[in-house]
């Protein structure tokens, strides 16, 4: 069913509430489906986390089952912990191999990923800036953080936010812990596109589940626009699909 929230300016937000985590997965494969049937050669803008996981399955299966290729698609990804190699088990890029990349027959000369274990940090999120300046990404798919971050642009951070290194708040180092596979702790410093880049995309799709978002959610659809809730800053713009589950909706 659709919900049609206004925030504190009266703003409409196309946002679809389904009843459980997988119904709203299928939801959002299905939207990237459509937007590579109809553009075979789409820019895709990809998050990582364990929201999305069951997303990249369904688009693995679709393409098992031969509805659909992403030979031509290009790929940018949100962020990158820093330090890491690429081959790091716990590095988003191994995750974006794993989960996807490896098993939907991507071209491997159209994913673009930030290096995490490049020298000079700084450098890397500018030569990072000028890729994503060369396209226009057509869906950018994000999750949310329980204190509203989108990428890791943490609370505080500007709709005015470009590419850059960042520090990861102690709520997102734990929320991240329990997904690491080797590393004991979460690493503290992230390279990550800002708000801005985020806006960019001709269409954005948030996908949110579980009871734990159910406050930032909130926060995004309800109040008006703040730094304290970068997620809140997709009220800028004119075509994001917010698609919950019930549990994630719950405050709505």
């Amino acid at each position: 069913m659709d919900h049609h929230p206004r925030n504190a300016s009266d703003r409409t937000f196309n946002v679809t509430i389904l009843p459980n985590a997988e119904a709203a997965s299928a939801a959002v494969a299905d939207k990237i489906l459509s937007r590579v049937r109809a553009k075979p050669a789409a820019v895709l803008g990809l998050a990582t986390g364990q929201t999305p996981r069951r997303v990249y399955a369904k688009l693995i299966d679709a393409v098992a089952n031969g509805e659909i290729s992403f030979a031509h698609a290009t790929t940018f990804n949100l962020d990158e912990y820093c330090g890491l190699t690429c081959s790091h088990a716990d590095s988003f890029a191994a995750y974006m191999h794993r989960e996807l990349f490896d098993k939907a027959g991507f071209d491997q000369h159209k994913i673009n990923l930030i290096d995490g274990a490049a020298a000079d940090e700084k450098a890397e999120a500018d030569r990072y800036a000028r890729l994503l300046v060369q396209h226009t990404v057509d869906l950018q798919l994000l999750g949310i953080g329980t204190n509203g971050h989108i990428g890791f642009n943490e609370p505080g951070s500007s709709s005015m936010s470009r590419v850059r290194v960042v520090e990861l708040s102690e709520e997102t180092q734990a929320a991240n812990r329990p997904t690491l596979i080797e590393l004991d702790q979460v690493p503290r410093h992230a390279i990550t596109m800002g708000i801005a880049d985020i806006l960019d995309a001709r269409e954005i799709v948030i996908l949110a589940t579980g009871q734990a978002k159910a406050e930032s959610v909130y926060r995004s659809l309800r109040e008006a626009p703040d730094d304290t809730c970068p997620a809140s800053h997709l009220a800028g713009h004119g075509n994001v699909h917010w698609i919950l589950d019930e549990a994630a909706a719950n405050l709505l």
